[in-house]
C-alpha cells in the first residue's frame, strides 16, 4: 500500500511539474517569419521585458510562494492554419500554465477555440477583433481596445477640421481591418462625413498603383485604411510617390512602428491610431510610470518602444496582477480575480466586461491618434487627440507631395 502511494505521489508530480516546482510556464506563438513578423516582435520584445523584469524581482508573489516565469513560444510564421496546432501542443505536451495571444485578429480568434477548449485563460494583446468576445469565451481577456473604437478618434478630428471631408476607406481583406473600417464607416457617416470609396484589398498585395489610381479618382481628401506593418507603408509610400495629395491619412498599425520613419516625406503628416505613446502619461496603481518602462526598454532593446511593446508588457502585468490579488495560481481564482479587475496602468485604464455576451472585452481603455511630425529635425510621432492628451497640435492639411 505504501508503495503505491508513493508511486502515486511521484505521477502526480509529473503530471503537473510547472507548478511543483514554483514556476509559471507561458504558452505563445508569435510571427518571427512572415508579413506580420514586424509588429509580432514588438509584442514579444514586451513579453520578454515583463518576464525579465518579474524573475529578477523573485518570481510572482502568491500564497506564500514565489514563481518564476518561464516562456514556451514558436513560429506561427503569421499563418493562421499553424496556430490551433501549436496551441494544443503548448497546453498538451509544453504543460503551458497560462497562454498569452499570438499577434493579430486573424491569429487570436483559431488560438482562442483551443484555450477556450482546454480551460486555459489567455491574455489577448494581439488581436483586437470583437467577435471571439461574442461567443461566450470565459477564459479569453484583451487588455487593448477593440477593432470598433480604433479610428474613432480620427473621425472626431478631422470632422473638427472639415465636417464636409470625402472619405476614401481602403483596407486589407482581414478580419481586425474589415472590423475597423466598418465601425469607421458609420461612425463617419454618423458624423456628417460622405465616405466616396469603400473597399478591400488581399493582404498580399504588394502593388498599390491601381488602388491609388481609385483613391485618386473618387476624389477624396480623406483616407482611411490599411491593415498591417508592410501593406499599410507600401500603401503610404505608393500615395505619395503619385502624389494623391490627400488631406488627411489615417493608416493602421504601420505608422506606430518608428520603422515608419524610413519613409521620409511619405510618412510626414500620416496619422494613427495607437493603444499607447510614450508622450502619454497615466499615474499607474501598479507597476511603472511610463517614464521608467520607456527608459528600462530602452536600455534592454536599444530601440524606443512602441504601443505592441507596451501592450505586450502589460498581458504580463496584468496576468501577475490577477495571481497575486487571487493569492494562487489556480485558474478559476485567477479567472475571478481578472473579472474583478478595475485599475490604472502607465498603459492606462484595464477593465473587462463581464456579462455572457462581450466577456473579456476590454472596455477601460482608450485610444489616442498620433501623427508624423518634424521634432527637432527629425521624423517622429506625436500625439494630437484626444485634445487633453496632446504633445502636439494637428498638422492639417498634411503637406502635399512634392
Amino acid at each position: 500500500m505504501k508503495r503505491l502511494y508513493l508511486l502515486a505521489a511521484a505521477a502526480a508530480l509529473i503530471a503537473t511539474p510547472a507548478f511543483a516546482q514554483n514556476t509559471i510556464t507561458i504558452g505563445f506563438t508569435d510571427s518571427v517569419t512572415g508579413p506580420l513578423n514586424v509588429d509580432s516582435l514588438g509584442q514579444t520584445r514586451g513579453y520578454e521585458f515583463w518576464r525579465d523584469e518579474v524573475n529578477a524581482a523573485g518570481g510572482i508573489k502568491a500564497g506564500g510562494k514565489s514563481y518564476k516565469v518561464k516562456f514556451v513560444s514558436y513560429d506561427d510564421e503569421s499563418v493562421g492554419g499553424r496556430v490551433q496546432q501549436l496551441y494544443t501542443r503548448l497546453i498538451n505536451q509544453d504543460k503551458a500554465n497560462f497562454l498569452f495571444s499570438p499577434y493579430s485578429s486573424g491569429l487570436t480568434a483559431p488560438a482562442a477555440v483551443i484555450s477556450e477548449q482546454y480551460g486555459k485563460i489567455m491574455i489577448d494583446s494581439g488581436g483586437a477583433e470583437e467577435k471571439p468576445f461574442e461567443q461566450g469565451n470565459k477564459y479569453l481577456f484583451m487588455v487593448i481596445t477593440s477593432a470598433t473604437h480604433y479610428l474613432s478618434g480620427a473621425i472626431e478630428a478631422l470632422k473638427e477640421k472639415d465636417p464636409h471631408a470625402k472619405l476614401a476607406m481602403v483596407y486589407s481583406d482581414d478580419p481586425f481591418s474589415k472590423d475597423v473600417l466598418a465601425a469607421a464607416a458609420q461612425q463617419a457617416k454618423a458624423a456628417g462625413l460622405d465616405v466616396v470609396l469603400d473597399e478591400s484589398y488581399s493582404p498580399s498585395t504588394t502593388d498599390f498603383g491601381p488602388v491609388v489610381n481609385k483613391i485618386i479618382s473618387s476624389n477624396a481628401d480623406a483616407f482611411l485604411g490599411g491593415g498591417h506593418y508592410s501593406d499599410g507603408a507600401t500603401l503610404a509610400r505608393q500615395m505619395h510617390d503619385q502624389k494623391a495629395n490627400m488631406k488627411w491619412m489615417s493608416i493602421l498599425v504601420a505608422p506606430a512602428d518608428d520603422k515608419f520613419a524610413e519613409l521620409g516625406p511619405a510618412a510626414l503628416g500620416v496619422t494613427v491610431p495607437s493603444q499607447w505613446e510614450v508622450q502619454v502619461s497615466y499615474k499607474p496603481q501598479f507597476g511603472p510610470t511610463t517614464a521608467q518602462f520607456v527608459k528600462a526598454y530602452e536600455a534592454k532593446f536599444h530601440a524606443p518602444p512602441d504601443y505592441h511593446a507596451a501592450s505586450g508588457y502589460t498581458d504580463g502585468m496584468i496576468l501577475q496582477h490577477a495571481i497575486e490579488q487571487a493569492g494562487s495560481v489556480d485558474p478559476e481564482k485567477v479567472t475571478a480575480a481578472l473579472n474583478a479587475i478595475d485599475v490604472t496602468t502607465f498603459f492606462g485604464r484595464i477593465k473587462f466586461a463581464t456579462d455572457p455576451g462581450h466577456h473579456g472585452l476590454q472596455v477601460g481603455h482608450k485610444m489616442v491618434l498620433a501623427q508624423w511630425q518634424m521634432i527637432n529635425g527629425k521624423l517622429g510621432r506625436q500625439v494630437v487627440w484626444p485634445t487633453e492628451a496632446q504633445s502636439a497640435n494637428l498638422l492639417y492639411p498634411m503637406p502635399a507631395s512634392k
